[in-house]
């Protein structure tokens, strides 16, 4: 099951308290105050892993509470600290305050790790508040509280380039002809459920490339506001570099204009997201006409002209014949090849 969002709570480690004690051992005139300090609490700590790659380990286990410290004892002995917590989480998960909605980090590298809940500090024993003319002190310090904090967790797939383009476009046919990803392909709608990655070369040892692919579910008009299956996963495209937008071309899919179809979607890329800085329209696109072994020469030729207006790079491909596909893999090596 492919989860990409969840609400968590965290609680980070109270620390203990401190002691009030006085020394009493005999031959020990005027022992004093001798109350340890109470140990500190556990820090929250969210870590970046590679080992997984959804958040379905929060679904059914939300809440996360570090140890906290335990209190002074006499003798001047301090509690132990609590021990922290260590959540891990995929590469490419933004953690959001869930009551701001600000974002307090996103995770792009393996092994990143930060602090999301601080624990409390452990109380001073009365062995602190002794001075010259106050020696006997009873005064001694509570644990502070430990952070409590709720998140929401956003997995964004981290990926060179994103498959685009209405449903049964061709997109998990072309992914499972250019890498070894296996999605699930068959002659309906929202066949894909879930994004897929697959990992592309090009070339031979010693110059061979390799670039990551993401096949995500299709989109449909109105997908920004909910519709479909497209605004849960319009998410994944964002932090690609590339988007190849599949179209398309034979009679198949029931719609009569290819170049509407395109305009569709991008105003639904155009439609997604609040920052302006990373538009999704905006990204670097190749337009890819699909199915050319039964299409449609009057839709290919309008779809063609169309790109070249907009001077899009447009490929011309058949997933089941092959044409165009190692084309079409260079473009895209040629294409991530260039400087963002």
């Amino acid at each position: 099951m492919f989860i990409d969002e969840v609400k968590i709570r965290v609680k980070a480690g109270d620390g203990g308290n401190g002691c009030m004690a006085f020394r009493r051992e005999k031959f020990v005139p005027r022992g004093g105050p001798s109350g340890g300090d109470g140990g500190r609490g556990g820090d929250v700590v969210m870590v970046s892993s590679q080992r997984h790659n959804t958040l379905i380990h929060f679904r059914y286990n939300p809440e996360h509470k570090a140890q906290r410290g335990e209190h002074g004892m006499g003798s001047n002995c301090s509690g132990s600290d609590g021990q922290d917590i260590v959540l891990q989480v995929p590469v490419g998960t933004a953690v959001y305050d869930q009551e701001t909605g600000e974002l307090i980090h996103d995770f792009q590298q393996p092994d990143e790790r930060v602090v999301v809940a601080k624990a409390g500090r452990g109380g001073r024993g009365n062995q602190h508040f002794a001075t010259s003319t106050h020696q006997a002190p009873r005064e001694h310090e509570m644990g502070r509280t430990g952070e409590e904090r709720n998140f929401r967790l956003e997995l964004k797939l981290l990926a060179d380039v994103g498959l685009v383009g209405y449903p049964n476009a061709g997109k998990s046919t072309l992914i499972s002809r250019i890498s070894a990803a296996k999605p699930k392909i068959a002659d309906y709608p929202f066949t894909t459920l879930e994004p897929n990655l697959g990992v592309v070369t090009v070339g031979e040892e010693p110059d061979q490339e390799s670039f990551v692919v993401a096949d995500l579910p299709g989109l449909i008009e109105g997908a920004h506001l909910g519709q479909g299956l497209g605004v849960q996963f319009l998410r994944h495209i964002e932090r690609t570099r590339v988007l190849v937008h599949l179209v398309d071309v034979s009679d198949a899919s029931g719609r009569l204009d290819a170049v509407e179809d395109f305009k569709v979607i991008n105003k639904e890329l155009e439609s997604f997201g609040n920052d302006p800085e990373n538009k999704l329209d905006k990204k670097p696109m190749i337009v890819v006409a699909t199915k050319i072994d039964v299409a449609n020469p009057e839709k290919l030729k309008k779809l063609a002209a169309h790109a070249k207006r907009r001077k899009l790079e447009f490929h011309a491909i058949s997933a089941v014949t092959g044409h165009g596909i190692e084309d079409l893999k260079w473009a895209l090596a040629k294409r991530l090849r260039r400087p963002e």
